[in-house]
């Protein structure tokens, strides 16, 4: 998954850096041994394309201007749209819900689908994720990780916190010996 895609050069640019040659750029290197699970996979450099997923994030107006010939572009199999950089991105600050934004975003997931490939999303909110699914969304992301894992620290913290509370703190006890 690439963000910010806004172009189907760009699209075509970033499959072939995914590809080894003669279909694209990538490089062998050392990461070939763990790659092919250490010889384990037979032909793996001309057959490691076979296997590759390909996203592009749609996230600006460029991008869904474009979505069509992202989505038209060989070796991408699924256009990924970003809700709130996409509405921060064309005056709707943090409001992916504004009627503009939606309607850009329900454009990308058409032209998307009418190009045979997979649509995604982002919606941590229960409505949006119930909303997108509706309307033809094939994945949809509805949790960040950062955001899951604070919402967990948080949570975990709050078990002990009121025990914690009740305990004197050092600079609440007087410095003098058998007097508290």
């Amino acid at each position: 998954m690439v963000p910010m895609v806004d172009t189907a050069e760009q699209a075509a640019q970033l499959v072939a850096a995914t590809r080894y040659p003669p279909r694209g750029f990538r490089g062998v290197g050392g990461g070939l041994t763990r790659a092919t699970r250490w010889d384990a996979i037979p032909d793996y450099l001309a057959r490691a394309h076979e296997t590759l997923w390909s996203d592009r994030q749609v996230e600006s107006r460029a991008g869904v201007d474009n979505a069509a010939a992202i989505a038209a572009t060989e070796g991408v199999d699924a256009i990924f749209v970003g809700p709130i950089d996409l509405s921060t991105g064309v005056g709707h600050v943090g409001n992916p819900n504004h009627p503009d934004v939606q309607a850009m975003i329900r454009h990308t997931l058409e032209v998307t689908k009418a190009a045979g490939k997979a649509a995604g999303i982002l919606a941590p909110a229960e409505a949006d994720a119930k909303r997108y699914a509706e309307w033809g969304f094939d994945f949809i992301a509805v949790g960040i990780d950062i955001s899951l894992l604070r919402q967990a620290a948080l949570e975990t913290v709050s078990r002990y916190k009121e025990d914690v509370s009740r305990r004197p703190r050092a600079w609440d006890i007087d410095a003098t010996p058998g007097q508290r």
